[in-house]
């Protein structure tokens, strides 16, 4: 989404320097604007919306929403759940702040227009109903924030890169200093919120943060570059959570309708060893089966099936990806089968007579292969997985050519962590203590998600995306207005 902003943008000031125009930036924006103050969003790319465009929906609990379904999604359950499901390596301060504003974040999205249409389950057996979808997806979130900074007369500035925080000779912050077409410039500003959606596209400081190193992940989401975390550590940030990436997996780049076919339970998952290594149905729950893919050889697996059981997903569907977010995509429930022969010419799926054509191709041992898929048809047939102990549900047997395998690894949507916050969405510093005017939000900052992404509370990254901006701006303007005290 362009918003049109005006060129002119030297010697700018207001209250609010917001830095960054997704879905944390634009509700820091609306939430700060609506107490009064003035406010200026500055993005670095040529349209607003960043990885929020690729969303569906929110996490809320208590919601409008849900009180009109009558779903009974409680938070205090849902801050317990989150709790227990990070071992408690999250801050439970910042949590149950969250947790307790996304009902309301709901109500106040609806009343600036933003049409919900379901609280769909995410995974077949989930729980807790969290997941709030708008008609549009994340296109749609943006487009009600735009319109409501246009309302209220927030400043966008497009194409802007922020390159630091400006301080005083006193150390006090008093603004930013940016560059638009290769002009230098600066924003004077009581407060910056910072909300630049983390540093998937940073090589170096991925190679240097995430353990496991990123050899064959490849990337979903944008390329951001780190310039919150780097301009907040410059002055003295702490930092929470580096090195959290938001995996999920198996899957192929580029390609939707492909990855939820090899997340796929009815088929089976192989090494390059030839081997099993997981219950498939966990691909259900793709943030998590990816933890076992990252442990395989070169991060590499192929989902494998038979034309038995491509007949058997063209007359059921997918087991994933299937109603709320087949029918807000437009995609066909067997749009599937044209990717796969896309992806034959590209190499990056086969088609096989034989099992042992199909391990020349895999680049495994033909003999292992073969044992693998025997051991599993035999567990078929005695309905029963005495390995993994998987769902009889999906165990179907693999003998019927052509076999079909695609290539998968992991694949990142985002990194989460940085710049350490508090429950108020206040920066802090090194010794524990808030840099005054400072705030950030969404993925920029940290504490607030464990290693893996949390499944059972869906839409909880994008909820803490649209929730803690709203809590920063709301903090910012606090600050701005002297209500701190």
């Amino acid at each position: 989404m362009n918003p049109g902003s005006n060129s002119s943008h030297k010697n700018l000031e207001t209250d609010l320097a917001v830095i960054g125009g997704g879905g944390a930036g634009l509700a820091a924006a609306v939430a700060a604007a609506q107490r009064g103050v003035s406010v200026i969003v500055l993005e670095r790319r040529r349209s607003l919306g960043g990885n929020s465009m690729k969303t569906l929906g929110v996490f809320a609990a208590e919601s409008p929403v849900q009180r009109r379904m009558r779903i009974d999604t409680r938070r205090d359950v849902c801050f317990k759940l989150a709790m227990d499901y990070s071992h408690n390596k999250i801050d439970p301060k910042i949590f149950r702040a969250f947790v307790n504003k996304s009902g309301d974040t709901v109500r106040w999205l609806e009343e600036q227009g933003l049409k919900i249409f379901d609280v769909p389950f995410f995974y077949p057996g989930q729980v807790l109903r969290t997941w709030h979808c708008a008609k549009g997806g994340g296109t749609a979130f943006i487009t009600v924030l735009a319109k409501s900074c246009k309302t209220l007369g927030v400043r966008i500035v497009t194409q802007a890169r922020v390159r630091r925080l400006w301080l005083d000779e006193k150390g006090k912050l008093t603004g930013i200093q940016a560059t638009r077409n290769r002009e230098p410039f600066r924003v004077k500003a009581k407060s910056v919120v910072i909300a630049t959606g983390g540093y998937a596209g940073n090589k170096k400081l991925l190679e240097k943060y995430y353990p496991l190193g990123i050899e064959n992940i490849f990337r979903i989401g944008l390329p951001h570059m780190g310039d919150g975390l780097l301009m907040a550590t410059e002055i003295g940030a702490g930092t929470e959570g580096l090195g959290t990436l938001q995996l999920l997996g198996p899957g192929l780049h580029d390609s939707l309708t492909l990855s939820y076919l090899a997340k796929e339970p009815n088929t089976i998952w192989i090494n390059k060893k030839g081997e099993r290594f997981i219950d498939e149905s966990c691909g259900l729950r793709h943030f998590e089966s990816v933890n076992a893919l990252l442990r395989q050889p070169d991060k590499l697996c192929f989902s494998i099936f038979d034309s038995g059981i491509k007949q058997y997903l063209v007359e059921n569907g997918l087991s994933s990806g299937r109603g709320a977010t087949y029918r807000e995509l437009r995609v066909k429930p067997t749009a599937w089968l044209d990717d796969l022969q896309l992806e034959v010419k590209n190499g990056r799926t086969k088609i096989a007579d034989s099992l042992d054509e199909m391990a020349n191709w895999m680049g495994v041992n033909s003999k292992s292969l073969k044992v693998t898929i025997e051991d599993y048809n035999t567990a078929c047939e005695n309905n029963y997985d005495p390995i993994y102990g998987k769902d009889r549900v999906y165990l179907k047997p693999l003998r019927t050519p052509p076999y079909y395998a695609i290539r998968c690894y992991p694949g990142i949507l985002t990194t989460i962590g940085g710049i350490k916050i508090n429950e108020h969405m206040e920066v802090i510093d090194k010794n524990d203590n808030p840099i005054p005017g400072l705030f950030a939000g969404g993925n920029d900052t940290g504490g607030w998600v464990s290693e893996t992404y949390d499944i059972n509370l869906a839409g909880v990254t994008f909820g803490f995306a649209i929730n803690s901006g709203r809590m920063a701006g709301e903090s910012a303007a606090k600050f701005i207005l002297g209500e701190n005290s």
